[in-house]
């Protein structure tokens, strides 16, 4: 525009003397450098029209550990060449460089490029809006046009693959029918309904079909002996970040291709590890067709009831891919608030990393009335050495008999997470 603006000037300025002089030269420059100024100016409009740009994105879930591919088609679709154009991209993922400069893109014709990015932040993130500029070969105008399309992509917490975790499957505590109707089928009956379209034929009760003449179905009952519910600790106080967080995180996506075995697959933060450590249990527990259910006391309350199978586990993921360490309650106060849902037989699996040992009570009690209850504590100490270290809650669980895991930062989860107490070493996510 500043090059525009000095011609423009000029153009005005020879204008004035080839009037007052009459002198054919001057009309000539007069004329040379409007026309060069028009057509500058439709050159640089036209770039930015007629352009079709495709974004393909391969999949809108993925996971930290992962990469994030996506493929870009660039189409003129008009009859005039484009010398250069610049697509700029917007989009929220973190270390996502799709942005490029294409030159010479004939009438008629496709650019394409690959772009495949490193996922190591969790979350929900925003694909595009994008822009497109180009302009004339003398580089007098600049027009830009916005592409306000948009997409979602979720990134899932790393989960890794934990061989056995307490509670074993053959030393489950036993406990009364729940009643509550589910749609599997399970040992306890809960009555019996008139046939539906959908239901299963295994679930007929044919004396009912034989007595009444019309088809009927049984009802089951939940077992409280399958129900697992996991409950990560989301207060505000318990955030702990490692000094070094932000150096990790900013350098990580350049560093990665070069040295990614030898770093730190998980954020250092306390929040990164509760949460990872949540996600791996719930698939672990999961792949064993055990019923989990996720209570999270984050920005807001969350509870998603006990089931099976992998739409569960899809559930639990996209949860814990947007949780954040701001609740207002502690995990004493979550098990009281959500007490109804701990009935006898169930096992509560809670993650924490309060130094504090105020919650241990709170275990306590659910003890007492029948409910199996586990712990995981992440060590704050370990991300930040002013922090207090969880050596109290370790002893206080241990003396009340509570299966207690220990997480450092660094500390391999697969390993950590197989036996209480047991020692570690790196791992890699799967």
């Amino acid at each position: 525009m500043r090059r525009s603006l000095v011609l423009l000037i000029l153009l005005i300025i020879l204008s004035m003397a080839a009037v007052q002089t009459g002198r054919r030269l001057l009309f000539s420059l007069v004329y040379l450098l409007g026309a060069t100024l028009v057509l500058s100016f439709l050159w640089a409009w036209n770039n930015v029209r007629g352009i079709a740009i495709r974004r393909i994105t391969e999949s809108r879930r993925t996971q930290v550990g992962r990469l994030a591919e996506e493929r870009f088609v660039v189409r003129n679709t008009g009859w005039w060449p484009k010398l250069w154009l610049e697509v700029r991209d917007f989009s929220e993922l973190p270390g996502h460089r799709a942005s490029r400069v294409i030159t010479s893109l004939p009438p008629k014709r496709a650019r394409g490029w690959f772009v495949k990015t490193y996922c190591f932040k969790r979350g929900r993130f925003r694909l595009g809006p994008m822009r497109i500029t180009s302009g004339d070969p003398f580089g007098l105008f600049r027009f830009s046009r916005d592409l306000p399309q948009t997409s979602e992509l979720i990134v899932y917490p790393a989960m890794y693959d934990i061989p056995a975790f307490a509670p074993p499957l053959g030393q489950l505590v036993g406990g009364e029918a729940l009643r509550r109707r589910t749609h599997h089928v399970t040992p306890n009956v809960a009555g019996v309904r008139e046939y539906q379209p959908g239901d299963s034929f295994n679930r007929i009760h044919w004396p009912s079909v034989a007595r009444t003449g019309r088809l009927i179905v049984k009802e089951f009952e939940e077992d409280p002996t399958a129900n697992i519910w996991i409950v990560p600790d989301l207060h505000y106080d318990t955030l702990v970040r490692a000094p070094d967080a932000a150096e990790w995180e900013e350098t990580l996506p350049v560093v990665l291709w070069l040295d990614r075995k030898q770093r730190e697959e998980i954020m250092p933060s306390t929040e990164e590890y509760v949460v990872t450590v949540a996600a791996s249990l719930a698939r672990h527990f999961l792949d064993r067709n055990r019923a989990v259910g996720l209570i999270a006391h984050g920005a807001r309350r969350t509870v998603l009831h006990p089931d099976r199978g992998h739409r569960q586990l899809t559930k639990i993921l996209e949860e814990l891919a947007v949780v954040t360490t701001q609740g207002r309650f502690g995990l004493a106060q979550v098990l009281a608030l959500e007490d109804l849902f701990f009935t006898r037989g169930t096992t509560v699996v809670t993650i924490t990393a309060s130094p504090y040992t105020f919650w241990v009570e709170a275990l306590r009690l659910l003890q007492r009335r029948g409910v199996r209850t586990v712990a995981v504590v992440v060590d704050p100490a370990s991300f930040d050495p002013t922090v207090p270290p969880a050596d109290d809650v370790m002893a206080e669980l241990a003396a009340t008999a509570i299966p207690a895991y220990r997480v450092r930062r660094g500390d391999a989860l697969a390993d950590v997470l197989t036996s209480p107490l047991g020692n570690s070493r790196r791992g890699t996510p799967i």
